[in-house]
């Protein structure tokens, strides 16, 4: 599942949520938008506009990905469950803030590991699909769960790091 949000934040960022609700149909993952104030409405991924505290925990939790824009409580939250987050930053020439400091957040952040800043919009189907291959695996993004993957397959190994295949 992908959960995207644009915090509580009355500013508008419409570009965003359409983006993503546009290109809702053309992936094969499960999009969850929370959309606090903004007034479009997507039509092919599932969306709110709040919720309480430990139901946005859950969404975190629980997404493959998270995308979110530059606001450092949903970079946070998306660190402290170690998911992979593409980072959109408002930006002032589109009326998404008063400013850039969005941007500005984003330059700092961009060597992270498990941060993705997308600056265009038109980036962000790329970019999941650049992070897509490691989900098709099955493989969690949560720590505990790759380190129980790497575990059982360092299991499976013989001697020689062949895979130990049963056979009936």
């Amino acid at each position: 599942m992908i959960f995207v949000t644009v915090g509580t934040s009355s500013w508008d960022f419409m570009r965003l949520i359409k983006e993503m609700d546009r290109i809702a149909v053309e992936i094969d993952e499960e999009v969850i938008m929370q959309i606090s104030h903004i007034e479009y409405e997507p039509k092919n991924a599932k969306y709110f506009r709040f919720t309480s505290n430990e139901e946005i925990e859950e969404l975190y939790k629980n997404a493959r990905v998270v995308v979110s824009h530059a606001g450092v409580g949903c970079i946070i939250a998306a660190l402290k469950y170690n998911k992979p987050n593409i980072v959109v930053p408002r930006r002032e020439e589109y009326g998404e803030h008063f400013d850039d400091h969005q941007v500005q957040i984003a330059k700092k952040i961009k060597n992270n590991p498990n941060i993705y800043v997308v600056y265009d919009v038109k980036e962000l189907k790329e970019t999941i699909a650049h992070i897509k291959p490691f989900l098709n695996e099955g493989i969690s993004t949560n720590r505990a769960n790759l380190i129980k993957h790497l575990r059982d397959y360092l299991a499976r190994l013989d001697k020689n790091n062949k895979i130990i295949t049963k056979t009936r």
